[in-house]
């Protein structure tokens, strides 16, 4: 995984099995989100499902600086910090369920969203909060409690996203964010977020 500055990502991985049974493993999840990620990118969207997740993120200095002491010497601090989130919450999820061994299926994906005529970043961002929508997990969007989506609506208060930025990046207003995340989307342009 190679990040660069200023770039837009959708970074996603899933498990072969749900990984978060009950609220408190989303709860100790976001925790670790703000404990490893928030600190070393800006992120702009993220929804956890039951057995994966999604970021929207902005690479800044801090996601590409190269980590001194690891035993890979190219290794950003983004891609570092994925690793740890993954490896905790798995020590975690291990423990609760005395369980053992890898609970994620493959190494986190990281595709840069920009430079494409088509605004992915806003078809990301509007996946993203659909995504529990689509699964048939709630009849709205707003219902789902793991995703930024209450956040940019102002009914749930958090600081772990950039929601300036991501109305910038992404190049929605404030007033037509409800509009933009109820939009159909198209399941060809779609595909260019993976």
């Amino acid at each position: 995984m190679h990040f660069e500055k200023d770039c837009i990502y959708h970074v996603y991985n899933k498990s072969y099995r749900k990984v978060f049974v009950l609220d408190d493993y989303y709860l100790y999840f976001l925790k670790k989100i703000k404990y490893y990620i928030y600190p070393c990118c800006d992120i702009l969207a993220w929804c956890l499902m039951p057995n994966h997740f999604h970021f929207l993120i902005r690479a800044n200095s801090h996601s590409i600086e190269y980590v001194k002491e690891s035993h890979r010497p190219n290794t950003q601090e983004l891609a570092k910090n994925l690793g740890n989130l993954l490896s905790c919450y798995t020590q975690f999820f291990n423990r609760r369920n005395d369980a053992k061994g890898p609970l994620w299926l493959y190494h986190t994906n990281a595709k840069m969203l920009n430079g494409h005529s088509d605004n992915y970043p806003l078809i990301c961002f509007q996946y993203i909060h659909q995504n529990p929508l689509r699964a048939g997990l709630v009849p709205k969007i707003e219902d789902w409690k793991f995703s930024s989506f209450n956040e940019f609506v102002g009914t749930r208060d958090s600081d772990l996203i950039n929601k300036h930025l991501a109305f910038d990046v992404i190049g929605i207003r404030e007033e037509t964010f409800l509009l933009e995340c109820r939009k159909h989307l198209d399941e060809d342009r779609m595909k260019q977020i993976w």
